[in-house]
């Protein structure tokens, strides 16, 4: 199983930008699809963003597009999130997520997860 493990959250103001890594330990990594995921506080988690192993496939969420992108890089394990204009409704948990398919569908079941690391947009 990949274990995974979220930085780069923490404080920004409404409309900064942060980026979101994920490192992975396994050999799986490289042919796993990776997503990430958040949830606020009272709310349950959902879905923001999904990459196909190599990276030629993406989906996101209605409420990321245009702002955030996902990537990733095989030969160094790690999976990104680049969020740019971000709002206070943003504030969650993110959380990535790997799944033993190569590519991901709408829901498809994720079966590694991090710990999660916080993001908080306020002013």
């Amino acid at each position: 199983q990949v274990q995974l493990e979220e930085s780069g959250g923490g404080l920004v103001h409404p409309g900064g930008s942060l980026r979101l890594s994920c490192l992975a330990s396994g050999r799986t990594f490289y042919s796993s699809a990776m997503g990430w995921f958040r949830q606020a506080p009272g709310h349950e988690r959902e879905f923001v963003a999904a990459i196909s192993w190599n990276g030629g496939s993406t989906d996101y969420a209605n409420f990321v597009k245009g702002r955030f992108t996902i990537s990733r890089d095989n030969a160094k394990n790690t999976g990104y999130l680049q969020m740019n204009s971000l709002e206070p409704e943003d504030t969650a948990v993110y959380t990535c997520a790997t799944r033993t398919g190569s590519f991901y569908y709408k829901g498809a079941e994720f079966t590694s997860w991090g710990q999660g690391t916080q993001v908080t947009v306020a002013s």
